[in-house]
């Protein structure tokens, strides 16, 4: 069971081992520099500025925070071709999207055109991505409406209501362009791919449920989007459900259901599905023109203004008591739609093997919804269900989203009277089209399968979205998302560690079932940095570790434990409650009669016990690079010196 084929005399030679290195002290504000580097700029962007002359770091400067500059020389008349197709394409999708959102974030419906014409002209110059189709979203929508409703109804003071989203998408474009350039990304990775899921979901879910009022013709509705106030208010007004609208309602759903399935089926008329919601328009308004039926309880979109977004600069609000509002209300609407738009930009970019900027993302997606503030747009991002169209379109650039703004522009300066008999409930079969594609059952499927505390995170944020509200799932999925963190930090994995047969290899005992152990060693491995945070439960667990080994070694009768072996190559880290946390665990095994023997720790690790003398405490001869080379040293003196430990009264031992 031992390692008895081991050349022991060799293993603890000096020469003959190779010892870990103490790395050579760098001065304070040098490893500040590189921690800092490491945190704020991982891609080193500031790498092609190297060795250039001062005219080429100002092009490369420009070209960084405009790339339109880098591929518009390089700009072909086949990729113009192909811009124009997507452009036109993502058009017919966006116009009728765009009126859509707007309402359900109360919000006049000539606002989702003026939001689908200046920011994707600023995209086009700032983003990195070719594929992304830059335009409003439900979800921020929703809870655009959601959290500014509360403050002002928008039905008895829309004006305010208005120059309150401005405001918040100000705001929103203020924190997206700051995390862009203080290289603050990593703070949108706190929402994990389960809790998007869940978030995503649930607020699928709320917005469908919203779309009740038009799709039951009902003139009054709860403000409030969690399920039971939804529900109390569809049937406490039964008596009030008008069946032309419910009919044409699901009718106009039906028919964008099956165009998607369509499309799905067959990738190559990806069109049918994105010209469906345009198509459902012109059908539906047609209708409702030639039949009346805004006169028989089917309502429509009314007269929408011709011309160009107005300047709404000075319609922001920076007065109390509605300043807190718009803020809180900027930050949590532009979390997520940053969250949205990089997501969908790095999977399209992926498909196409490219790389994106996030920071750059940033602070494009920031610039265009501060911009979009000042000329009467409300917050906008790169949403899925347009980008996918875009791709499919076979988009090359960001131009497409140059040609789409100026059909939108045509759109807005000639053809607006055309909606005036468009039916909300056309605009709400939309929606629920577009939302049903957010809730991903399969995602949720393989959750579970995976991880079941993914699956936890996943459920928790869409119950707190569906049964409370989207503010409240949010918190919930970042909560749980955060307390994961936590606890991966704070209870650590320790593992116990056996020989593999015929080897050198030592791994996990419960992974290889075969691994032996070794007589009066135990071999751990620690599978995260040591801080205050755990090193209180890893002393406590390791301790365990050892009781459950003499345990099982008075059960078999074999050799006494003498030698414990911590393996740290996963340890990178280790601060000072760390070190005191080794300092009282090896006096300890000291009254125990037991000797701690580290592996292979990282140079930080070995930095910092350097330091603090821990080094010098435990005896440079017990610090070993690899597991193979400490379990030849303990062997070695195992078989050669045979110490009889008498244990006294109070635990401790005395050498005979």
């Amino acid at each position: 069971m031992g390692n008895t084929d081991y050349d022991y005399p060799s293993v603890i030679n000096v020469e003959g081992v190779h010892r870990v290195a103490i790395p050579p002290p760098q001065p304070f504000f040098k490893s500040l520099k590189n921690s800092l580097k490491e945190t704020f700029f991982p891609d080193d962007p500031l790498k092609k500025f190297k060795d250039q002359p001062a005219s080429k770091r100002v092009v490369l400067g420009f070209q960084y925070f405009f790339p339109m500059l880098e591929w518009a020389p390089q700009y072909t008349l086949q990729f113009l071709k192909s811009d124009l197709i997507a452009g036109i394409t993502i058009a017919s999708l966006a116009i009728p999207q765009g009126i859509s959102y707007a309402k359900l974030a109360n919000l006049p419906p000539i606002l989702g055109l003026y939001s689908s014409f200046i920011p994707p002209l600023i995209y086009a110059m700032m983003g990195s991505s070719r594929d992304l189709a830059v335009g409003t979203v439900a979800v921020g929508s929703l809870l655009m409406a959601s959290m500014l409703g509360r403050e002002v109804n928008p039905n008895q003071n829309p004006t305010l209501f208005l120059h309150l989203a401005f405001t918040a998408t100000f705001f929103a474009g203020v924190l997206q362009a700051s995390l862009g350039l203080f290289r603050l990304g990593f703070i949108v990775d706190f929402l994990s791919h389960a809790a998007i899921v869940g978030f995503m979901g649930g607020a699928a879910t709320v917005v469908c449920l919203q779309q009740l009022k038009s799709i039951l013709g009902l003139e009054h509705f709860t403000h409030e989007a969690d399920l039971v106030s939804v529900m109390r208010s569809v049937f406490t007004q039964t008596h009030e459900w008008r069946w032309e609208s419910a009919v044409l309602g699901c009718c106009f759903i039906f028919f964008l259901l099956i165009t998607r399935y369509f499309s799905k089926r067959q990738p190559k008329f990806f069109w049918v599905s994105a010209m469906a919601p345009l198509t459902s328009v012109i059908l539906g308004s047609l209708l409702v023109y030639l039949t009346h039926a805004e006169k028989h309880g089917v309502q429509v979109i009314g007269e929408l203004k011709k011309g160009l977004n107005p300047p709404s600069v000075m319609d922001l609000v920076f007065v109390s008591p509605y300043m807190s509002t718009t803020i809180k209300t900027g930050l949590i609407i532009g979390i997520i739609a940053l969250a949205e738009g990089i997501a969908v930009g790095r999977s399209f970019a992926m498909f196409k093997n490219y790389h994106i900027d996030g920071n750059k993302e940033m602070i494009a997606i920031g610039t265009m919804n501060i911009f979009g503030s000042f000329t009467s747009c409300y917050l906008t991002t790169g949403p899925f269900s347009r980008s996918a169209v875009n791709y499919n379109a076979g988009c090359k650039t960001a131009a497409s989203n140059i040609v789409m703004s100026i059909a939108v522009m045509l759109t807005l300066l000639f053809l607006t009277p055309l909606f005036h008999y468009t039916p909300l409930v056309v605009l709400s079969a939309i929606i629920v089209s577009a939302m049903l594609g957010l809730l991903d059952y399969q995602a949720v499927i393989h959750l579970w399968k995976i991880d079941k505390f993914d699956f936890l995170v996943c459920i928790s944020a869409y119950i707190g979205v569906v049964f409370g509200s989207v503010e409240i799932g949010l918190v919930i999925a970042v909560a749980i998302s955060l307390l994961r963190v936590l606890l991966f930090v704070a209870r650590p994995r320790t593992f116990l560690l056996g020989n593999i047969p015929n080897s050198v290899a030592y791994r996990n005992v419960e992974q290889y079932p075969n691994a032996s152990h070794i007589p009066g060693i135990l071999i751990l491995e620690i599978d995260a940095p040591i801080y205050f945070a755990n090193a209180s439960y890893l002393r406590e667990r390791i301790t365990r570790w050892i009781d459950e080994e003499e345990d099982r070694i008075k059960t078999s009768g074999k050799t006494s434990l003498q030698y414990v072996i911590m393996d740290m190559t996963a340890v990178g880290n280790i601060d000072t409650s760390g070190i005191s946390m080794l300092e009282e665990f090896k006096k300890t095994n000291d009254r125990r009669g037991l000797q701690l023997v580290l592996v292979n720790p990282g140079s930080e690790v070995m930095k910092k016990l350097n330091k603090s003398k821990f080094l010098d405490e435990l005896g440079h001869k017990w610090i070993y690079l690899t597991v193979d080379e400490a379990v030849g040293a303990c062997n070695f003196m195992l078989h050669t010196y045979k110490p009889n430990h008498v244990k006294d009264e109070s635990g401790g031992c005395n050498s005979v």
